[in-house]
């Protein structure tokens, strides 16, 4: 007897996008999980008049308890996790099943092509982005805090890195949603920082934010993706940026002296790994600028 695929999704007000994700998998799940986070459109009906079995969650700032929660509904052999904007494509499809006749491995991780800004981003530390997503049933879960990498059990492996095998992942259409989700995500990962005893240093503000570009753009080669790698590389050091504020924010916004040789020391360090990255990626960046 062929063994079961669930295909499990996490929802929260996305009655227009759940239609796409869902009808890319009818070719694959035996089985289909929407779990509803309390959305306030009509996700949950959609769902369920798209064929899925739908579970309430209580709503949160990140899916990962509430993924566990879905997982555990699900009665297929056969996992796979997909997210509301994500959709799966035919040669993917072809290998899951491939995979399943005659399994090797506990779990998988697949590549993602992010699409952001209307662009598939080859580069800037977005491919091939691979995910646990496909596993039999009991050996990943996730635990609670956000971003986290999946806890797994037995042995795992990765589907090639193939345009054909990976997930299309719709991240973010426009600069206002990459504002949004990175103000709802710095909220979570600044508390999850001062719970692990993380103490607010002045020096993060530059640190991080600097480190976040230079491994993006250089080391990441994002300047192979145009002005978007560009803008994608700031945007995510803009992010390093708010959350260490945000953390200085829940310390009380507390006063510090600043002395200038420190402020030096600290920005000519800055210059000297942004120099260094130059240099070393010189012969593309003369022909891209």
């Amino acid at each position: 007897m062929a063994s079961k695929i669930s295909v499990v999704i996490n929802t929260l007000n996305e009655a227009s996008s759940l239609p796409r994700v869902i009808s890319s998998v009818k070719g694959l799940a035996d089985e289909i999980i929407v779990c509803d986070m309390e959305s306030s459109d009509n996700t949950r009906e959609v769902a369920k008049k798209l064929g899925a079995k739908v579970f309430t969650h209580k709503q949160l700032d990140y899916v990962e308890p509430a993924r566990n929660f879905a997982i555990s509904k699900a009665k297929g052999e056969w996992i796979l996790i997909l997210d509301v904007d994500e959709e799966i494509p035919s040669g993917l499809i072809k290998k899951l099943k491939e995979i399943i006749k005659k399994p090797k491995d506990d779990y998988y991780r697949i590549p993602r092509k992010n699409f952001i800004f209307g662009k598939w981003i080859r580069h800037t530390r977005f491919w091939p982005d691979y995910n646990i997503r496909f596993f039999k049933k009991g050996t990943v879960s996730w635990n609670e805090v956000i971003h986290a990498v999946p806890m797994t059990q037995g042995m795992g492996a990765d589907i090639p890195a193939k345009e054909e095998y990976a997930l299309i992942h719709h991240h973010y259409e426009d600069i206002d949603q990459y504002i949004e989700r990175m103000n709802r995500y710095t909220k979570v990962q600044s508390q999850e920082l001062m719970k692990n005893g993380y103490v607010f240093a002045w020096q993060d503000l530059i640190t991080k934010p600097l480190n976040e570009f230079l491994s993006r753009y250089f080391a990441g080669e994002g300047y192979k993706d145009g002005i978007h790698g560009l803008t994608i590389s700031l945007l995510q050091a803009l992010s390093e940026l708010t959350l260490y504020s945000k953390v200085w924010q829940k310390q009380g916004f507390k006063e510090e002296e600043i002395k200038k040789n420190e402020i030096r020391t600290e920005l000519n360090r800055g210059i000297h790994d942004l120099k260094w990255w130059m240099r070393k990626k010189l012969s593309f960046l003369g022909k891209f600028f």
